[in-house]
This record gives C-alpha cells, sequence and structure tokens, in this order.
C-alpha cells in the first residue's frame, strides 16, 4: 500500500538552457499544466529543478515526458506539441514506428499516433470495408478521410463520397432555411473541415465541381452504385439496421468503404436499434471486413477528454451491473 502513496519525485534537466525551458513550461506554465493533467500530478519549478508529485507511477511518466519534451524544446512548443506528444509517450512502447502506413495528403507528418490507430490505418489499406467503433477524439473519422484522401492521390479510386445520417436533426429539419442540402449542410461540417485540412480549400472546391467528391446524407445513398469510390459512413452508430445494409450494398467494383461510429452517443429515437451495433455482431468473422475498437487512451483531444471517456464509462458499467 506504501507503493501507491502519493511521493515526491526531483528532476533535474540539463544542459542548462533558459530559452529551452521557456519553450518548455509555455507561457504562465500552460505545458506544465498539461502534462499535470495528463498525469494526475503537481509539479513546481525552481529554475532547472522540478519538483513533481503523485503516485510514483504517474510522478515517473511525468519526470520522463519533461525531459522528453526539454529535447524537443529548441523551439516554441505549442499546447497542441504538448497535447499530441503527450498521446504518443503514453503509447511508445507499443507502437511500431517501423510499420507504420504512409498517407499522401498535404500534412507529410500524420501519422497514427497509438497501436489502435496505426492497426487502424493499416486495416483500412488492406480490407475493402473496415469499421471504426469508439469515443469522440480517438480520429476515426479524421483517419478515413486521410486515407480517402491517400487513395485518391494514388489514383486507386477516382471519387470520394462522404456521407452520415441526419438523425440529429430529426423531424426539426423541415423547419429548416433553405433546400434539403442548406438543411443537412450544418450536419456534414465536420466533413468539409477535414478534407480542407487534408487538401486545401481550393483544391476541394475544384474537385466538388468536377464531383471527383461528394457530401451527402445517407437518405441519397439509396438505389446508387459506388465503383471505383472511397466511401465513408460517419456517425454509423445513427443509422437504421435497414439504413446499415443500404448503405453496405452500395458498394461496388473497385470500391471501399469506412464506417465510423460511436455506440455511447446514440441519438435515435427511443426502442430503435442501432445499424452499427447490429452490424458489427453479424459481420464480426465476414471475410474482408475488418473492425477497430478504440478505446479511452486513444483518445488525441485535451488529455481531460480521455479521463472524462473513461468516467462516463465507469458510470454505465455500474449502472448497467446495478439494473442487471
Amino acid at each position: 500500500m506504501k507503493a501507491n502513496r502519493p511521493k515526491l519525485l526531483e528532476v533535474v534537466l540539463s544542459p542548462v538552457d533558459n530559452q529551452r525551458l521557456a519553450n518548455l513550461c509555455g507561457a504562465l506554465d500552460e505545458n506544465l499544466r498539461q502534462i499535470e493533467a495528463a498525469y494526475d500530478v503537481a509539479i513546481a519549478r525552481r529554475g532547472e529543478r522540478f519538483s513533481v508529485r503523485g503516485h510514483p507511477n504517474q510522478s515517473a511518466q511525468a519526470a520522463t515526458a519533461l525531459q522528453h519534451f526539454y529535447a524537443e524544446a529548441a523551439e516554441h512548443l505549442s499546447i497542441d506539441a504538448i497535447q499530441l506528444g503527450l498521446v504518443e509517450l503514453g503509447q511508445l512502447a507499443e507502437r511500431g514506428q517501423a510499420n507504420q502506413p504512409g498517407l499522401l495528403t498535404r500534412k507529410p507528418e500524420l501519422h497514427g499516433r497509438t497501436p489502435r490507430q496505426v492497426q487502424y490505418l493499416r486495416q483500412i489499406q488492406e480490407h475493402d470495408i473496415t469499421f471504426g467503433i469508439g469515443p469522440a477524439g480517438t480520429g476515426k473519422t479524421y483517419l478515413a478521410v486521410a486515407s480517402a484522401v491517400d487513395a485518391f492521390e494514388r489514383d486507386q479510386v477516382s471519387r470520394i463520397v462522404l456521407t452520415r445520417p441526419a438523425v440529429e436533426a430529426g423531424e426539426r429539419l423541415g423547419f429548416l432555411p433553405g433546400d434539403l442540402a442548406q438543411k443537412v449542410d450544418p450536419y456534414l461540417r465536420p466533413l468539409y473541415d477535414a478534407l480542407y485540412d487534408l487538401m486545401g480549400f481550393d483544391k476541394v472546391a475544384k474537385l466538388f465541381e468536377r464531383q471527383a467528391i461528394e457530401i451527402a446524407p445517407l437518405a441519397y445513398m439509396r438505389g446508387r452504385t459506388l465503383n471505383h469510390a472511397f466511401i465513408i459512413l460517419d456517425e454509423a452508430q445513427n443509422t437504421t439496421p435497414e439504413q446499415m445494409k443500404m448503405f453496405l450494398t452500395r458498394i461496388g467494383i473497385g470500391a471501399r468503404a469506412v464506417v465510423t461510429g460511436d455506440v455511447t452517443q446514440i441519438d435515435l429515437g427511443r426502442g430503435m436499434k442501432s445499424g452499427l451495433i447490429e452490424a458489427s455482431r453479424i459481420l464480426r468473422e465476414v471475410r474482408g471486413i475488418a473492425f477497430t475498437e478504440f478505446l479511452a487512451e486513444d483518445v488525441v483531444r485535451h488529455p481531460l477528454v480521455a479521463r472524462i471517456v473513461n468516467a462516463y464509462e465507469k458510470h454505465e458499467k455500474k449502472r448497467d451491473g446495478g439494473t442487471a
């Protein structure tokens, strides 16, 4: 029991470089606050000497993080760099850097930052249909769009088709201004954002004009066959079993599909089954279909997000256990 009590760990960073120390700490020690939040420790500093207080394991990890970021601190370290670095440090022992799938986008540094993200990218490249299931912030949609851009740039597909159900709008859809495309546009906005980030606004606009990229609500997919296309169904937890079957049977010759969703955020009406949950049960053993199940440790947003996800998962398990 004593081993789990909070302990004070002293870290001395060398060689001493005041500019590196300033870059490491960030404005108003904001970078140190990020490390504290990630490892649930308290950090005090005097010059190049840092005191880390917390449970021994977390303190040791925080000390490693301080030394890692100090080595990287020759230039300014943004909060984004710290947060992404913390994710990578947490997965460093498991991740196989040598086998990272390459992605041809305008962000050459883009890669999987956790073992499951690397597995997800590899499965997308090796399978015709891939399911990415897990909590928000794990990169399911962004990495799927990056894979679509990669396949398009390598001429493996001739079109990118992105779709998601507009369930969130529900019956209120008819009261929104504009035609149907304008009504559902806000619900498709995250897909636009990912494309603009990975290809650039001008290029995406030209590809839209050529109809090489299409973003549409799931209802538009009915009755179509999509050949030589990379198709992404986002927010798939909000499909019904019938809609999921309809989508999966749209896939044509030379096409690839990625289905993403979070089964803890279902917006369907009471009593309605999720097509994503049903598909994951029915198709799990079907050859040519791959599944990646993301966990809280795969979250690549603010370090607190992973802990929030964990807290909700524990609460739901207790609630389910109490009602069993």
